[in-house]
This record gives structure tokens, sequence and C-alpha cells, in this order.
């Protein structure tokens, strides 16, 4: 085994022949990037006050308000409306265990954040306004597409490679979620070839209208932007088959400060589509859109497609194109 002293001997060796080169770049263009990425995405989650433990009970209250959804959904219908919808046993059953998964996810969120030292948030009390198995599964469409931006959206804010990891293994089985869901309800499973992340207080402001109250300690430092509808047109099914350039009408209590609608997906470039909006004639829908498209109501619509939270004015709502 060779010696510490000749080791240590190689070692400074080494380090003299480097220092007797010429400068050279210690990384390579693109670890540049990455590494000029990761300072902004540890500067956008400082801006945001938010810790990593902060996005792991940001996940929670989530997971909290999904575990509620299946469990109340499920019994409150009985499941002769599920295969009156034409699910099958199999189905029926797959449709079931994601409920189970959902209740699985809270566990394990909260076991990550006691580990940490600190108190998990509490489940609220909440309003899903489904009347049959149909609004149920329609719903459940929506929350899965919205599950999948909020960890896609708060991933590049966390720092530790352990709760990253975590919060990825949760996100690619939500992932299988929403495809099963949209092939049970009969439309494209893989609309478009990206996902779509958006930011903590966007997915906020979606899960807001389910929630009625929530206990002591389990509000999150996040305020909801106003909410935004859409009163024409109508959606089939859930789903909407427009093409660019249709004409939307939305409505919002804030929409007197918007001058744009963004339609953020993953097939806009930078993120973001912009048309102008005026609250007599709404706006047009944006090209080249896909699947989950989530609306806002802004007051600038930046060159590069960013959409931040200092410009929206209202929203987001989902909007399913098929």
């Amino acid at each position: 085994m060779p010696s510490i002293i000749k080791i240590t001997g190689v070692v400074a060796g080494l380090v003299a022949a480097v220092l007797a080169l010429p400068a050279q770049p210690k990384l390579s263009t693109r670890q540049n990037s990455i590494y000029e990425l990761a300072k902004r995405q540890n500067a956008a989650a400082a801006a945001a006050g938010l810790t990593d433990v902060d996005i792991l009970q940001f996940a929670l209250t989530l997971e909290w308000l999904e575990n509620t959804f299946y469990q109340q959904g499920f019994a409150q219908f009985p499941d002769d409306q599920f295969v009156a919808l034409g699910l099958n046993e199999a189905q029926l059953a797959d449709l079931k265990g994601i409920g189970a998964s959902e209740e699985a996810h809270v566990v394990l969120l909260q076991s990550a954040i006691a580990q940490a030292g600190v108190q998990p948030v509490q489940p609220c009390e909440y309003n899903f306004g489904f009347t049959d198995a149909a609004g149920m599964v329609a719903t459940a469409a929506v929350l899965e597409s919205v599950g999948i931006s909020a960890y896609l959206g708060a991933a590049p804010l966390v720092s530790d490679g352990g709760i990253l990891s975590t919060a990825a293994s949760i996100l690619t089985v939500e992932a299988r979620h929403q495809s099963f869901i949209r092939s049970a309800s009969g439309v494209a499973v893989s609309p478009s070839p990206l996902d779509t992340p958006l930011g903590p207080k966007a997915i906020f402001s979606l899960a807001a209208p389910f929630i009625t109250s929530c206990p002591g300690g389990s509000n999150l430092a996040l305020q909801a932007f106003p909410a935004l509808t859409m009163t024409s047109p109508a959606p089939v099914a859930g789903v909407m088959n427009l093409v660019a350039g249709t004409n939307i009408q939305v409505q919002s209590d804030a929409a007197s400060g918007a001058s744009f609608c963004g339609f953020t997906n993953s097939a806009a470039p930078g993120g973001t589509a912009f048309t102008p909006f005026d609250a007599a004639n709404g706006c047009a829908l944006a090209p080249n859109l896909a699947g989950v498209v989530y609306v806002t109501l802004t007051s600038a619509a930046p060159a590069t497609g960013v959409l931040t939270d200092d410009i929206i004015v209202a929203g987001p709502m989902v909007m399913q194109l098929s």
C-alpha cells in the first residue's frame, strides 16, 4: 500500500503542475449555465420566503386536499355510478388505488417534515362541489394535472437533494394518476410532450376555491390571486376543442387591472403566450397550445414568455384543450 507521505507528494506535485498552467475556466459553458440557473432558483425561493421544509408543507397541503377528495367521493358515490361511466372492474379498482396512493403521499410527507423537526400541517375543511361520479372524475382530472404542475414548479426551489428525491418519487406517480384518469375519460392520454410547471402562489390560487377553513397553524404564508372564471365558450365534458384565435370570455373582480391574457402551457415559448385583453371583448386563444392550459389575466406581456407573480392580476384557471 503506498504511504501517506508518497500520496501527499504526488498530490503536491499535481497541484504545482496545475498552478503552473495558464489560467483556465473551472466550469464549462454548460456548467456555468447550470450554476447560474441554480443561483436564480435559490434566489427565487429566498425571495418567496420559502425553505425546503416550507415547500414540503405546501406539498402536504395539496396531498391532504387530494386525499380528502378521493375519500369523500368514494364514500358519497356507489360503485355503480362509476361503472355507468364506462369503467370496468379493473379500472374502478385502479381509480380507488389512486385514492390509496394519495393517502400514502400524506404519510410520506408527514414523516419527512417531522424528521426535520417541524410540525406537519393538518388537513383543512373542503367543499369540492361534486354531485355525481362524473363530476368527481372530471374534477380528479384537474386536480391531478394541478398536482403535477405543483411538483414541477416547486422542484427548482428545493436545495436539498433528499427532499427533491422525495418530491420526484411522488411526481412520477401523480403523472400516472393523470394518465389513467385521462384514458378512462376518453381523452388523449398525452396531449403534449411536456408538462407545465406553476409557482406555489398560482397553485395555491387553484386549490383555494376548494378550501373552506383550516385549523390553526395550518394556513400557508400565501395569499391567493383573485379568482378567474370563463363565461364562454363552455367546455364539453370538461374538455374544449378550440382553434387558435377563438375568442375567450372571462370574468374577475380584478379584470379592470388587466391588459393581457396569459396562456401558460409547455408548448408556449418561454412558458406563457400572451394576447391582448379587455373586459368587454375578452381575448383570443393563443396558438400552438395543447392539453392542460393555465389562463391568467396579467398587467404585462413579457417578450420572454416568462410569467411572474408580480404581473398576475387574476387566476389562474384551468382550461383543458383536446
